[in-house]
């Protein structure tokens, strides 16, 4: 068995301020987007996952992955989405194990809506109190702390 390697008092502190950040800026996010668009984070990710793809469709699998979402939550989510109009579901014609999802006109005008307030909010929240410098600097640490938890 190897020795635990303690955080030392700096990666401690960084540890600190990262496990507030994992929890205050989604509730945040969550917040201005039920407040001004009736609309979950997750919700708006769905969308925001179809709309930047060929057709606006998108396998469910395939969406899931985008959203970092399981599979039965994405389900329930699109079902309320289909409900409200923004999002049809059907059988692939390629290969009917698997189920498209495509975001409807309504819900490109629903994610047009949206996006304004939403994109003010991440930039107050996120980039408005960094340097460019530090926006580079943001980008690879998350992306080394994602290739990590990847290869985890």
């Amino acid at each position: 068995m190897t020795e635990t390697r303690w955080l030392d008092d700096e990666e401690m502190l960084a540890w600190l301020a990262l496990a507030s950040l994992f929890i205050k800026l989604p509730a945040a996010l969550d917040r201005q987007l039920q407040r001004d668009a009736g609309l979950s984070h997750f919700e708006y990710q769905v969308l925001a996952g179809l709309s930047q793809a060929p057709d606006w469709t998108l396998r469910m699998s395939d969406l899931a992955k985008f959203t970092e979402g399981q599979l039965p939550r994405l389900s329930q989510v699109a079902a309320r989405l289909e409900k409200r109009g923004w999002l049809t579901r059907m059988a692939d014609p390629t290969d009917g194990r698997f189920t498209l999802g495509t975001l409807t006109e309504a819900g490109m005008a629903k994610l047009v809506e949206t996006a304004p307030s939403h994109v003010s909010t991440v930039r107050r929240l996120v980039f408005d109190s960094l340097s460019p410098e530090q926006v580079g600097q943001l980008r690879d640490i998350a992306r080394h702390i994602v290739d990590a938890v990847e290869g985890d």
